[in-house]
């Protein structure tokens, strides 16, 4: 089925991920995405793990794009840019603010050359501020975001999320500002500039730190696999294992206490309420895991689903891959390289009117492997 983003086409000037995990999105949704390189191409083409060559980090989030090679200070493969850009609803760049406006191509000038032009900028932090010429990584906002003190252990020393989380909330706020901003066009018939920061965007997501912190006054700080307001609600040893339960609510944990059977659960008065078990969190914890460490883990699965308790395993990657779920939901799926031949990797989480999710998904562009065809379609051949 033709994705809801059909006939939008989108200029794709970003690298490495944040910009590059963004236009996954739109192309995910049906959007044309030219990707412009420089000579050696998007720096994560040099990212392991490789297949024949093929950098399958890359391959991961430029699926489904086309490729060409453009120096934007060549004066001849400016004329082609700014042809591209001319025939494009949107253009998204993650360079260091300033970059664009040296080569004379910011969002003043583009948006008043085209007025119908999306100009999404994502950057470390944003277009404006202190902080605003600062080169930035992944880890550097995780840090300077706050979620570094929220995760691992305390005591403990400082842990980055173990998935790029930095980049990829950076990449799909984008995508919601660009498919919004599209929406908008369509009622002014005007474009617009969005200025995305990774770290306002690592702000965002703090979930309930930032009130507790300002409604309270204490410093939230990293508590492990636990919730800091909700009890039980972590991982609990077994007898071969671990296991999530997330009991959050006072009648999910009535379930809890009858499918675990214990007469604490039912009667100890430090476990009444919500408020009472998460001040006694500790104790819980010790009054639970007594039980769970007498069986394996699949034994209070299977208690859990048929008590209608959310809980469930810490999957290994390979776990994942290999859960009955994921592959229902088609989210594994293959693409075509020419060097790598077919590569699996993670699909789109996004279902659109019950359409099944395509099993075989087109691969990651050749470097500069559109040239000629985009070139004739400009008519600069």
């Amino acid at each position: 089925m033709p994705g809801p983003l059909e006939g939008i086409t989108v200029v794709d000037l970003s690298r490495v991920l944040a910009g590059p995990f963004c236009t996954l999105a739109l192309a995910d949704l049906g959007a044309r995405v030219i990707k412009v390189e420089s000579g050696k191409g998007d720096d994560s083409r040099a990212f392991g793990p490789f297949v024949n060559g093929t950098s399958a980090y890359f391959a991961s989030v430029n699926r489904g794009k086309e490729s060409i090679v453009l120096d934007l200070k060549d004066a001849a493969d400016r004329r082609v840019f700014e042809a591209l850009v001319a025939h494009a609803d949107v253009l998204v760049e993650n360079f260091r603010p300033g970059v664009m406006a040296r080569l004379g191509l910011d969002s003043d000038v583009l948006t008043k050359r085209h007025p119908r032009l999306v100009y999404a900028a994502i950057s470390g932090f944003g277009q404006s501020g202190p902080y605003s010429d600062r080169p930035a990584y992944d880890l550097v906002v995780q840090a300077m975001g706050g979620l570094m003190s929220l995760t691992g252990h305390p005591g403990q020393d400082p842990v980055r999320v173990g998935t790029s989380i930095g980049d990829i909330t950076a990449g799909l706020y984008a995508a919601i500002g660009i498919t919004a901003a599209l929406r908008e066009r369509e009622r002014t018939g005007r474009g617009t500039v969005l200025d995305i920061a990774m770290l306002d965007c690592q702000v965002a997501i703090l979930e309930n730190a930032i009130s507790r912190y300002l409604s309270g006054g204490s410093v939230p700080g990293p508590l492990g696999a636990r919730h800091p307001a909700i009890a039980p609600f972590e991982s609990y040893a077994t007898a071969d294992g671990h296991v999530v339960i997330a009991a959050g609510n006072d009648a999910l944990f009535e379930k809890l206490a009858t499918a675990l059977d214990d007469d604490a659960l039912r009667t100890d008065p430090r476990f009444w309420t919500n408020d009472l078990r998460n001040a006694n969190v500790l104790a819980l914890k010790a009054v639970i895991e007594r039980i769970t460490r007498q069986q394996p883990t699949r034994h209070w699965l299977e208690v859990m689903a048929k008590a209608g308790i959310p809980g469930g395993p810490i999957n290994t990657v390979a776990d994942v891959v290999a859960d009955p779920q994921v592959k229902a939901r088609g989210m594994i799926v293959s693409i075509d390289d020419p060097n790598a031949g077919t590569l699996r990797v993670a699909g789109s989480p996004i279902r659109i009117d019950g359409a099944p999710p395509a099993e075989r998904l087109p691969g990651a562009p050749v470097l500069d492997g559109q040239r000629a065809a985009i070139l004739a379609e400009l008519g600069l051949a």
